[in-house]
């Protein structure tokens, strides 16, 4: 997988976790039995803990895939995809099994798993930027 099919692979990852809980939200909305502001931030929310923590799961992606993109546009404008070719699936398997994690529930032991695929991530980015130096 290259650099730029991981990139497209993490953006549809983000986009199906953005339907996860918008999903639920649109109907409720159309359907008049809840304001189109109900979710704003700050506000407490009634949703079943599995959207709140797809809301939150999704806003993980968003937080991280800008650093990613930023190294994978990088190395191709650099003329260096190689650099970020073999390992950037890595970084979009280590983001699914994040996402997987923070969906299934906030147990201590997930809520551990979820901070080691994060740091994984973070790791392989860091490690690519490096490589590109």
């Amino acid at each position: 997988m290259t650099g730029i099919e991981a990139m497209l692979y993490y953006l549809l990852w983000m986009t199906l976790v953005l339907f996860m809980y918008v999903g639920h939200r649109i109907p409720l909305v159309l359907m008049g039995k809840k304001p189109a502001d109900h979710w704003t931030r700050g506000k407490p929310t009634d949703d079943a803990g599995f959207f709140v923590r797809a809301s939150h799961a999704h806003a993980n992606c968003v937080e991280n895939f800008a650093l990613f993109a930023a190294v994978v546009l990088a190395a191709l404008a650099l003329g260096k995809s190689e650099v970020v070719d073999g390992l950037a699936a890595y970084v979009v398997y280590a983001r699914v099994a994040q996402t997987l994690c923070h969906l299934i529930g906030t147990s201590l032991v997930l809520v551990l798993m979820r901070a080691t695929f994060f740091i994984i991530q973070v790791l392989l980015v860091a490690y690519m930027a490096i490589q590109l130096l």
